[in-house]
């Protein structure tokens, strides 16, 4: 009688040989798509999800203007923040700048997609013209409009003076009825570049087929434009609404460059706000840092829902 084999000694495959490559790739493959995510997800985690934990620990501590932490101040911070007698005018005016200047930048880039879209005379040059806005420095770009608005040496109340459509001098910038329009214009300003070309790029992903079978249909440029560009274009539309209601929420170097907030706070959204508040007390700051995470996470989320952007139609 034979004798039965042996087992195979621990940690080889048969015939006593070693597992081979195949064994170690299919227990990495068993790993799926981890080892390629995982550096974004340790990014997110060391730029995005620690910094709002820390802001969140620090709104409920006591910290000293130079930052020595004193120890806890509970809910103390925004109990303070909610009886500012002025932060209900901020929020009112933040909410209010955020829709003029994103509702006025999607329709203007609305329009200029449409026109770089066609075919004429000086396209790439025109093309080439809306970058500039976006690739110079926001604050240069408002320091620029300040010393535009100057009362005493602007070149606006020059020309207007010389024109005879004023009789004096104005300071633009010192009252909120007329430095609120002004900034809202060189908001919009500097957001058309990112939103023009974001819709650009969406115009130019609709077949040219689907305008032909639109035409042999009989149907009018408006019909055309109005049920079949605008809802192949809405992926482009809600990517340029959503990335421009944060970054004009959080807009800070153009109202800080242009009034600083006043008078007062009078020219205050909720980030001159908070930045005002970190002088007197860093811990009061903290907290309206936190009122404006929540409500530009409403703000989105609000949008979102209203536009059914999970829905297709």
């Amino acid at each position: 009688m034979k004798a039965p084999p042996s087992p195979a000694a621990p940690g080889r495959g048969r015939g006593g040989r070693a597992p081979g490559p195949v064994s170690r790739r299919s227990g990495i493959a068993r790993l799926g798509p981890l080892p390629w995510i995982a550096p974004v997800i340790l990014l997110i985690l060391a730029v995005v999800v620690w910094p709002v934990v820390e802001l969140i620990r620090t709104s409920f501590l006591d910290i000293s203007i130079s930052g020595k932490v004193r120890g806890s101040a509970g809910t103390d911070k925004y109990k303070k923040l909610f009886e500012e007698s002025d932060l209900g005018a901020v929020l009112l005016w933040t909410v209010v700048w955020t829709i003029v200047v994103v509702g006025f930048t999607m329709l203007l880039s609305l329009a200029l997609a449409q026109l770089f879209n066609q075919r004429f005379l000086g396209r790439r040059v025109a093309r080439w013209a809306l970058i500039a806005p976006w690739a110079a420095s926001v604050l240069m770009t408002a320091i620029g409009f300040k010393w535009m608005l100057n009362q005493t040496a602007g070149v606006l109340n020059t020309v207007m003076l010389d024109l005879g459509l004023i009789d004096s001098s104005k300071d633009w910038l010192g009252k909120p009825e007329t430095a609120w329009p002004w900034m809202m214009a060189v908001a919009v300003f500097v957001s058309l570049p990112f939103t023009t070309y974001t819709l650009l790029a969406g115009l130019q992903t609709i077949p040219h087929e689907v305008y032909e079978a639109s035409r042999i249909d009989g149907a009018g440029p408006w019909q055309t434009y109005r049920h079949i560009t605008l809802p192949m274009l809405r992926p482009a539309f809600l990517v340029g609404v959503v990335i421009n209601l944060i970054n004009v929420f959080n807009s800070f170097p153009i109202i800080w460059a242009m009034t600083q907030g006043g008078p007062g706070y009078d020219t205050s959204t909720s980030m001159v706000f908070m930045y005002k508040l970190k002088e007197t007390d860093i811990g009061e700051s903290a907290a309206m840092s936190v009122v404006n995470f929540l409500m530009v996470v409403v703000l989105v989320l609000i949008f979102l829902k209203v536009s059914r952007w999970n829905e297709e139609d």
